[in-house]
């Protein structure tokens, strides 16, 4: 009886001889795995396609060996800042509910996105600077009597609450742009840096942060000392050298966090892949080093394998992708090449349990942000009223987001010339492979995956993401 012939009856034999020979033999071309394709030169826009498996081998084979695993990942995903949250919060309920459900499911067309990085007060895409417990030039609050999470309560607490509702589990980073004006040796929002003074008044601005956030139903998993801490320019903005981080860490922080019985991580740097000796320094610090879950890196200066760089120096800390913008107006075919190559494939070989996208939402003119703020920031959604628009990081982190769930663990694979790839391992014991082709030419491959191989191509400049 002949597989064209008689399926069903071949299915039926084989269950009968599960382990047969027979079956192995006869049912080979029942299993078939899928890819989701983005490829600019045809545009094609995170495309399905059924693929079929068989045994073979064509030449060039990206080998999966699900036996040598590395980190575990925790998602991938945007900054969900204030600005976004506010161009969400004024959509109709049934556009804001759609697209909701669009980012933050996992079924039908919805892309998954599984982290969300936050500000503690305003980010520079805020539409106004503030903090919680803003004051008149010369007065202090050490003791934080009138903080206050009312700018929160109007748009992101609201639109944090109903992605909660779609994904109870998505997980939340927190970064501070800057602490209280009053806080800092130049009281300006911009520029300048923490007074000692303050670290523990400080410490306890967070303890009220996250505290204030829970008892809205909302669980803070990580924060970040400070947003790019040598970078002075953003308003706002602040720096923090290492030796300051370290010390804030290791005498009020940490100390701070562990009284409150918090269990908020404490991750450290969140800044450009140029100086990994900033962490380092810090992670040296046994005091300070106690209380650290890991590092957070950004890519406009330096290269991605400076994460292992400091993953080899303490390999017993994590490591963690946090931003990395898409200038307007976009380009999709040079967004991928840098974003999906350099920081989705990048970024999670060199060890980072996450990547986030700057930014989720902005309007057709780059806004809201802050005077001094970014201009250009292109969200990976454009929302003008209810009519959204879907921009290159939408794709970028969909093509990952969606198939590399919360627990998922990345695993080897070689790297072909031209070919930059990533594999990991699912949940529920699937293997995802994300594939790029990198040349100037199509390139057909394989994909090996225990003793079957996917045979496959990709057109110059595409990307695929391939289930198996």
């Amino acid at each position: 009886m002949s597989f064209v012939r008689n399926t069903t009856a071949i299915m039926l034999l084989c269950f009968a001889l599960l382990n047969n020979a027979f079956c192995q033999q006869h049912t080979q071309h029942l299993h078939t795995a899928a890819r989701w394709l983005t490829d600019p030169a045809d545009s094609v826009l995170f495309k399905k396609e059924k693929l079929d498996m068989y045994t073979g081998n064509n030449g060039q084979v990206i080998n999966i060996d699900r036996s040598k695993i590395y980190q575990p990942i925790d998602g991938f995903g945007y900054a969900l800042t204030g600005g976004s949250a506010m161009l969400i919060n004024k959509m109709g309920e049934g556009n804001k509910t759609k697209l909701l459900n669009e980012l933050f499911g996992i079924n039908g067309n919805a892309i998954g996105v599984s982290y969300l990085r936050i500000s503690v007060g305003s980010s520079d895409l805020d539409d106004h600077v503030f903090s919680y417990d803003d004051l008149p030039a010369g007065e202090t609050d050490a003791d934080l009597t009138k903080f206050s999470l009312a700018e929160d309560e109007k748009n992101l607490i609201p639109v944090l609450k109903r992605i909660l509702a779609i994904n109870p589990e998505i997980k939340i980073l927190c970064s501070p742009w800057s602490p209280p004006a009053w806080m800092k040796t130049n009281g300006e929002t911009h520029g300048g840096n923490l007074k000692p003074e303050f670290y523990k008044a400080y410490a306890q601005y967070f303890v009220k942060y996250i505290k204030g956030m829970k008892s809205h139903g909302i669980t803070i998993d990580a924060l970040t000392i400070q947003n790019e801490p040598l970078n002075p320019k953003n308003n706002p903005s602040m720096v923090m050298e290492a030796s300051e981080q370290a010390e804030f860490i290791a005498g009020s922080l940490g100390p701070a966090l562990e009284a409150a019985k918090l269990k908020t991580k404490i991750i450290l740097y969140d800044h450009n892949a140029d100086r990994p000796d900033y962490p380092i320094t810090v992670l040296d610090d046994k005091k300070a080093a106690k209380y650290v879950d890991g590092s957070a890196f950004h890519l406009y200066g330096g290269k991605i394998d400076a994460l292992s760089k400091v993953h080899d120096a303490h390999p017993d800390k994590n490591l963690y992708f946090t931003e990395q913008w898409v200038g307007s107006p976009g380009n999709l075919k040079n967004e991928l090449k840098f974003h999906i190559k350099e920081i989705i494939i990048g970024a999670t070989r060199n060890w980072s349990r996450n990547v986030i996208e700057w930014n989720l939402a902005a309007d057709q003119n780059q806004e809201p942000h802050t005077p001094g703020g970014c201009t250009r920031c292109l969200g990976a959604v454009t929302i003008s009223g209810d009519a959204v628009i879907r921009n290159p990081a939408y794709y970028i982190i969909a093509h990952a987001a969606k198939f590399v769930r919360p627990g998922s663990k990345r695993v080897e694979s070689n790297l072909l010339p031209g070919l930059p790839n990533v594999a990991f391992v699912t949940p529920t014991g699937k293997t995802v492979v994300i594939v790029y082709n990198d040349g100037d030419t199509d390139k057909a491959f394989g994909i090996k995956n225990g003793k079957k191989i996917l045979t496959t191509s990709l057109n110059p400049g595409a990307v695929s993401t391939y289930v198996l």
